[in-house]
């Protein structure tokens, strides 16, 4: 009598070619999760503007039409600490500093990674790479905020009234 025996399991090539397959998942995965990650932080950031933005104009409104001075905003803004330990309420931790600028010319800004600026009387024009963003002349009561985003190239991102 002829019995066969039929050995069960996985073969080495089997088991090689499970692994590069998961392999090449786990490769995809960490390849996009730095530039997700990027995209979530430009998202905040482009909500912080907005809310810097409408920061100035509560304060205008409160204010009789006064603009804010650097220290009003960081006020309204509820800011705690000093220089580069600067800690807001209202915004995310993607930023450390803001500045109010009320007697800057029209033309190009390059603002730095942690910062967001107000340039009062100006209105945003386009937003270039390396965080340059190009403000023409505009009313007595319009503003830009301005700040740099993290991911593509690192343009600005501004936002008038």
């Amino acid at each position: 009598m002829n019995t066969r025996q039929t050995v069960k399991g996985f073969t080495i090539i089997e088991v090689v070619l499970v692994l590069a397959i998961a392999g090449l998942i786990f490769l995809m995965v960490f390849i996009a999760l730095p530039a997700l990650q990027s995209s979530q932080r430009d998202t905040a950031r482009k909500g912080d503007v907005s809310t810097v933005a409408s920061s100035v104009n509560s304060y205008i409104s409160g204010n009789r039409g006064n603009f804010p001075t650097t220290a009003q905003l960081e006020t309204q803004l509820g800011a705690t600490g000093e220089d580069t330990n600067k800690k807001y309420t209202a915004v995310s931790t993607n930023f450390t500093n803001t500045v109010v600028e009320s007697s800057a010319a029209p033309g190009e800004f390059t603002v730095p990674e942690s910062e967001i600026r107000v340039y009062k009387g100006l209105k945003c024009v386009s937003n270039g790479p390396n965080g340059k963003v190009t403000l023409e002349k505009g009313t007595s009561r319009q503003y830009a905020t301005i700040a740099q985003l993290e991911g593509g190239n690192k343009s600005g991102y501004c936002l008038d009234t």
